[in-house]
């Protein structure tokens, strides 16, 4: 049982679906708000972000999703939303880390409402010179650019770095990020997006719709690939001999892999070359995320918010997403 009952209200609005859908089927209504368990966190939701994974999880698309775990036939959660920043409502018994009132931001199951229950070791004290906006568009995406650098490309100051989608949620905090760990950065993006590349730290920036990074001109001993379309033998062109591929997800291709048979190609050739190629699977760690909320309260990375929607427009701001053309991260407003 929780140790605050966080008050008599007993429904909440909350973005819903009983079936994996098209983003626009999902519907506005009245559920039963959560209660937390012994080790949870009952967050009041005053944010939320939006990325790819969003998309995937709504409709169940690639295949893979259901089988990693999310539900086979049907959703395993009701509610979408896996980013989230808030106050906390109620604590469970073996909750010691926090109390209610506490400002939050992390990650949980149904972030697309009004309250959302999350594990302790999901949350984090939300940095207090940012906004709920901003402290929601950091966990996912600020957690997998960190282990995408840190952990799978072993960036070390004074390499070059080379980040594609760099205007996105994910490569706006690899390009700041790699220049907190004293990388020479270098951002690609579209035109749209050179002045924001440029202003959140990289040293240069390709426009992909006038220059060929992989020319031969220019090679990098990391590249981190979060755009997820350009085959490996371009990419490869681009590392020095014995450079580093991380790639971050994948879009585009079937019903079944839907770009991560990129990443599966990587793997198998991996063994044969020099170059290391590697895939990042991110994954949820409080000490990663504190270490994105310092680095944050420090001046030195600062979540980039293109848009925000409110909850009863969850569908437009997932379209939005999906188009291409935002400026950083998408965050829902509850």
């Amino acid at each position: 049982m929780p140790t605050d009952t966080g008050g008599d209200v007993t429904t909440m609005k909350a973005m819903v679906r009983d079936a994996y859908c098209s983003p626009d089927a999902l519907r506005l209504g009245d559920i039963d708000k959560p209660v937390a368990g012994d080790d949870d966190v009952l967050v009041r939701v005053h944010a939320a972000g939006v990325d790819q994974g969003v998309w995937h999880l709504v409709t169940g698309l690639p295949y893979v999703v259901r089988v990693a775990g999310f539900g086979l036939l049907r959703p395993g959660s009701r509610v979408p939303g896996l980013d989230v920043a808030g106050r906390v409502e109620a604590v469970g018994r073996n909750v010691t880390r926090f109390r209610p009132g506490d400002e939050v931001f992390g990650t949980c199951g149904g972030s697309f409402a009004e309250y959302a229950c999350a594990r302790e070791d999901r949350l984090a004290g939300k940095p207090a010179n940012v906004t709920f906006e901003q402290a929601a568009a950091v966990p996912a995406s600020a957690v997998a650019a960190l282990q995408g650098l840190r952990d799978r490309g072993q960036v070390r100051a004074g390499q070059r770095v080379l980040v594609i989608g760099a205007g996105g949620g994910v490569g706006t905090f690899a390009v700041q990020l790699a220049k907190a760990l004293g990388a020479d950065v270098t951002g690609v993006c579209g035109t749209t997006k050179t002045d924001l590349v440029r202003s959140i730290g990289a040293d240069d920036v390709i426009d992909y719709t006038r220059e060929d990074f992989a020319d031969g001109a220019r090679r990098y001993d990391l590249i981190l690939d979060t755009a997820g379309r350009r085959p490996l033998s371009r990419l490869r062109r681009a590392l020095t001999p014995r450079g580093t591929l991380v790639i971050v997800g994948g879009e585009g291709g079937g019903r079944w892999l839907q770009g991560t048979d990129r990443q599966l190609r990587a793997l198998l050739l991996a063994p044969f070359v020099r170059q290391r190629l590697r895939v990042l699977m991110s994954a949820e760690r409080e000490e990663d995320l504190r270490y994105c909320g310092e680095l944050i309260e420090a001046g030195e990375v600062t979540p980039i918010v293109d848009r925000t929607y409110p909850l009863s427009e969850v569908p437009e701001a997932i379209r939005y997403l999906r188009g291409g053309h935002a400026r950083g991260k998408v965050v829902i407003t509850v």
